[in-house]
């Protein structure tokens, strides 16, 4: 007989009787080691001849104590920060226009308008107390000096009936007095055979920046799957450690609603590094209660997946309590028309979870007194462009529209570009607006005051209208005599060949493609 059969032939022996009166009553058609397995994997102990058997109805989060810090040296919180990572979206539609690209200054400030100072506070609602408690079973592996390992075996409890869902056998040996391990498998959720190593192998570095618990295993394995590396885990950990004691078919479960309702793979990742305590958020208490209140604002099905990816955190506030107030405030209070607020919340998902009452009245305060604005054209560019609102005063507004003034607009101009087209307050300075002024008045021959008629020139492409359609027609010696007209570069490209260069599309995206490469060489050349 083989070492290994002898030691489990020993354990069945002084152990099996004491351990089914305690665990289950054995049936006739049982198998003796499928039983010991079975105790050994789910929280059995041998000590002193006996099992020991620990059963618990609930998980044993761990409290992160006050003093620890992050590997950056600050203080880890258990508490959700304001501060969000962007990523940049992709911008594979309408390339040409900028005012589609990333806003560079949707960020929310504390500023003053006429000596007073305003604060911008989170708005409360978190449903911190409807958080279900996540089961769990398994315990630490039973080893022995013989070299023989019992994993933890994954059990899911459905109607009284015990369910295995995978179990692992690790062979190992001694070797200069070390033990080494030389093998392991292991069957996963759909029957496959496939090899597993140690925690310290596949999370080295996740071991050594938080105490890491081998029950988070098939949870982390799980979310790798959607791109998560080691230093994402370690950022969650830093956010909310709890998020990482859900179990895996909790969190299978809530990812694949968001997934069925909309959301990209592709952004679950973003989604659990911005709010991570979307794990621990229940299908039916939180999930299906705030995607229906997005389905009652107008928004289609298409969109849901959209406004969840860019405003996470709106599952952290009360439907009632917090999401609705905001609605009724910007209807009752900003002016927003009800059958409007779908497509403002699709414009700016982040208007759902600000507090709405600080960021309207300081900007409406601010644009009324510094351009005259009236509330009827505030209210234009709210519903234009609602992120008007996230918008720092001091270093986003502001410096714009100074910069309209210097190029000689009177208040009057500015109030009409803007109220026409609000994206211009999201343009970068060095990188669009100067640019195209230059452009406006070198290249085209054309005057200030071409912007209020033709606002849209300031928020068009440079480099992939703008200039190929000026040059274009300049080959062609079809560009008219004086300022060149601004509504050449409004319509589309099939609308303009046909219109203004009378040629074919492909010869103008061939003549396109030229100048591009041009321009590239030329920047490439002076770096």
């Amino acid at each position: 007989m083989s070492l290994l059969s002898k030691n489990m032939a020993a354990l069945s022996f002084h152990s099996f009787n004491h351990f089914s009166s305690i665990l289950f009553s054995p049936s006739p058609s049982s198998s003796l080691s499928w039983n010991l397995s079975f105790a050994l994997s789910n929280g059995g102990s041998f000590k002193g001849g006996k099992f020991v058997v620990l059963l618990s109805t609930h998980s044993n989060p761990k409290i992160l104590k006050s003093n620890k810090k992050s590997r950056y040296g600050q203080r880890i919180t258990s508490y959700d920060t304001d501060e969000e990572e962007e990523e940049e979206e992709d911008n594979n539609d309408m390339a040409g226009d900028d005012w589609l690209m990333n806003d560079d200054f949707a960020e929310t400030h504390e500023y003053g308008v006429n000596g007073k100072k305003f604060k911008s506070q989170k708005g409360s609602g978190i449903e911190g107390n409807q958080r279900p408690q996540e089961q769990r079973k398994g315990s630490q592996a039973l080893k022995s000096r013989q070299g023989l390992i019992i994993s933890e075996d994954q059990m899911d409890v459905s109607n009284g009936n015990d369910v295995l869902k995978k179990s692992s056998v690790r062979n190992l040996y001694h070797s200069s007095n070390k033990m080494k391990e030389v093998g392991s498998f292991g069957i996963d959720g759909g029957g496959k055979l496939v090899s597993s190593t140690s925690k310290e192998n596949r999370y080295e570095r996740l071991s050594d920046e938080i105490d890491l618990d081998e029950k988070w295993l098939p949870l982390l394995d799980y979310l790798s799957a959607f791109g998560l590396k080691e230093s994402h885990f370690i950022q969650m950990y830093e956010r909310h450690m709890p998020s990482l004691q859900i179990n895996v078919c909790s969190a299978r479960e809530r990812l694949d609603y968001l997934l069925s309702v909309g959301v990209k793979q592709r952004d679950i990742r973003r989604i659990l590094l911005r709010q991570p305590q979307i794990l621990e958020y229940t299908v039916e208490n939180n999930l299906k209660s705030h995607v229906a209140f997005l389905m009652g604002l107008g928004i289609p099905n298409s969109r849901i997946g959209h406004i969840i990816a860019s405003a996470p955190s709106l599952f952290s506030y009360s439907v009632e309590n917090s999401l609705k107030p905001t609605v009724r405030y910007l209807i009752e209070e900003v002016g927003i028309k009800e059958n409007d607020l779908g497509k403002v919340v699709q414009l700016s998902p982040q208007i759902l979870v600000q507090r709405i009452d600080i960021s309207w009245n300081t900007r409406y305060m601010f644009l009324s007194k510094e351009i005259g604005a009236p509330r009827d054209s505030i209210v234009k560019m709210v519903k234009k462009h609602p992120q008007l609102l996230h918008y720092s005063i001091d270093d986003g507004l502001l410096p714009r529209i100074n910069f309209l003034r210097s190029i000689g607009m009177n208040n009057s101009d500015i109030l009409k570009v803007l109220t026409s087209l609000t994206q211009v307050l999201s343009l970068s300075l060095e990188d669009n607006l100067k640019p195209k002024y230059k452009y406006l008045i070198n290249e085209l021959n054309n005057e200030v005051h071409s912007l209020t008629k033709y606002p849209m020139y300031l928020s068009l492409s440079l480099d992939q209208r703008i200039r190929p359609r000026h040059r274009f027609l300049v080959s062609l010696k079809k560009a008219p005599k004086g300022p060149f007209p601004l509504g050449s570069f409004v319509p589309t490209d099939e609308c303009f060949c046909q219109r203004w260069a009378g040629t074919s599309l492909d010869k103008y995206l061939a003549f396109r493609q030229r100048l591009l490469l041009k321009e590239f060489a030329k920047k490439y050349e002076k770096q």
